[in-house]
């Protein structure tokens, strides 16, 4: 708790102690002091805030990555992390721990594109960089060249007007650390405000903004003196009562400081990405199959024409006929899931598989109960129109292809979903929607159980992206349905509740045509 979590050093531009907020840099720069054993902190961790909002990218670049602690985080969902780093001490920790490090001055334009010449990366992550460099908008402004489109940037900065630096002036203090909000090698200081400004001026639409909170760690003189530090920086971060404090108190300061953020925040974490343009997009349709051999090969006759560009993807668990065959023969890329684990896992593969090659999922139901001829519909809403995520309803009224019980029961969840979380949404789990892939990467969705449906439109209706709901037909299923409605019921009501802490209440983003 001693230095900023995953923070990067050393970036040719740490100078001494900095003003608040726009004064000019001294001229001649100079490296951060180092302690024993050549450090200059005695405590590194991962920025919590930050990972957990990472979601699940192809490729990451992080800039001045120290160590490598949260590019190493990152990893373990899966994506290939590239840090780029000037401090000699911690090139090589950073080489063992991410797939790939680089050594460049990130305040240099030229040493950045020799560096990364032509290169792209789905997430730019800025953990507690920007504040060590005299020019912070010049160095974000820098990487976006090399950011993918709709890609998206994570900036994390101290929070120079939390409780205790504001207890501090009122004490007539403002006194320079080792590490920390008032670190003496910070060249710049931010508030909430402006560090939402510093990512706005740099052309990007700011997202969401979340904060590691300013309360624990209040007393982290008193938790080092009791707990010691270790030889190693990350000694403290491994140890029992680091984890029992991370599992059982801080997600209680989560929810503390999120009430009071401007206040309470150690750290504010901004997500944000490179603005949506409009551009034709690699489109995969998306349908799970189990035993569908009578509607497969025409369902996938439909969806040719009206999407001939489109690759066709089944996620399939059959276990008693040929479905699987018989779509890969009409061109179909084909994933087993074998013995069949439901529908949430059977989904989560089905996202992420497209997300993994695709910029635009498009999935519905092999049954026929949903109309292929709308997916144009859908295409151009996203191309064209912006849209993030465009959710198909079904239940606006009542349609005749669906039992009263279950309509009702739709629209109870739907109801629930308004109450909760500020949704105004008809349809929570349609089998029919439209995503922008870069939206599907943004989050780790956990598709262990049912109703999966209700994190994929919550999630993103309550982080900031711009969700389109449009009636549709509901017709007559052909074969017959694989639905468990008490699993389901079951999974509904835990998803609605878990899904209250993230992002904001209200979807004011969310658009019902």
């Amino acid at each position: 708790m001693n230095a900023e979590p995953g923070r990067a050093r050393g970036q040719g531009e740490s100078r001494g102690p900095r003003p608040p907020e726009g004064e000019p840099a001294p001229s001649a720069p100079r490296r951060a002091p180092e302690g024993p054993a050549g450090r200059k902190y005695a405590v590194e961790e991962v920025n919590r805030a930050l990972v957990a909002v990472a979601g699940r990218p192809r490729t990451v670049l992080d800039v001045g990555c120290g160590i490598g602690l949260n590019g190493a985080a990152v990893k373990r969902t899966g994506a290939r992390v590239t840090g780029i780093e000037i401090a000699p001490g911690s090139l090589a920790r950073a080489g063992e721990a991410l797939d790939e490090i680089l050594a460049a001055d990130i305040t240099s334009d030229a040493a950045v594109r020799e560096a990364l010449g032509d290169r792209r990366f789905d997430l730019l992550l800025f953990a507690d960089v920007l504040e060590h460099t005299a020019d912070p908008l010049a160095v974000l402004c820098r990487f976006l060249p090399h950011l993918e489109e709709d890609g998206h940037v994570i900036v994390s900065v101290p929070n120079v007007a939390a409780w205790t630096v504001r207890l501090g002036l009122l004490a007539g203090r403002f006194d320079y650390e080792p590490s920390g909000i008032l670190d003496d090698s910070h060249l710049r200081f931010f508030t909430r405000a402006s560090a939402i400004g510093l990512v706005e001026r740099a052309g990007l639409e700011v997202l969401r903004v979340e904060q590691n909170p300013m309360l624990v760690r209040a007393a982290k003189g008193l938790i080092l003196r009791g707990v010691g530090a270790g030889e190693d920086p990350t000694d403290l971060a491994r140890s029992l009562p680091y984890k029992a404090y991370q599992a059982l108190v801080r997600p209680l300061e989560d929810v503390v400081a999120g009430r009071a953020p401007g206040l309470l925040a150690f750290q504010h974490v901004i997500v944000a990405r490179k603005p949506p343009r409009p551009r034709r997009m690699k489109l995969t349709i998306g349908m799970l199959t189990m035993d569908e051999e009578e509607s497969v090969g025409a369902m996938i006759g439909e969806i040719r024409k009206v999407a001939p560009d489109a690759e066709i993807l089944c996620v399939d668990s059959s276990t008693r006929d040929r479905t699987p065959e018989i779509a890969a023969g009409l061109g179909a890329r084909v994933l087993r899931q074998v013995p069949p684990r439901g529908h949430g896992p059977a989904m989560e593969l089905l996202m992420y598989s497209a997300a993994a090659r695709s910029e635009l999922l498009i999935y519905l139901d092999c049954d026929f109960t949903y109309p292929a001829e709308d997916i144009p519909v859908l295409r151009r809403l996203v191309e064209e129109g912006g849209a993030d995520v465009v959710n198909c309803a079904r239940t606006r009224t009542r349609p005749a292809a669906m039992p009263v019980p279950n309509y009702l029961a739709n629209r109870a969840f739907a109801a629930m979903a308004h109450a909760m979380h500020g949704i105004p949404t008809s349809d929570v789990h349609s089998g029919m929607r439209a995503y922008r892939c870069s939206v599907i990467r943004a989050f780790d969705f956990d598709g262990e159980g049912d109703a999966l449906p209700i994190d994929t439109l919550l999630f993103p209706a309550k982080c900031g992206y711009r969700v389109v709901e449009m009636p549709i037909d509901y017709n007559e299923r052909v074969g017959t349905s694989k639905l468990r409605k008490l699993a389901g019921t079951v999974w509904t009501m835990i998803r609605l509740l878990r899904a209250l802490p993230v992002g904001d209440r209200l979807g004011d983003r969310y658009e019902r045509r």
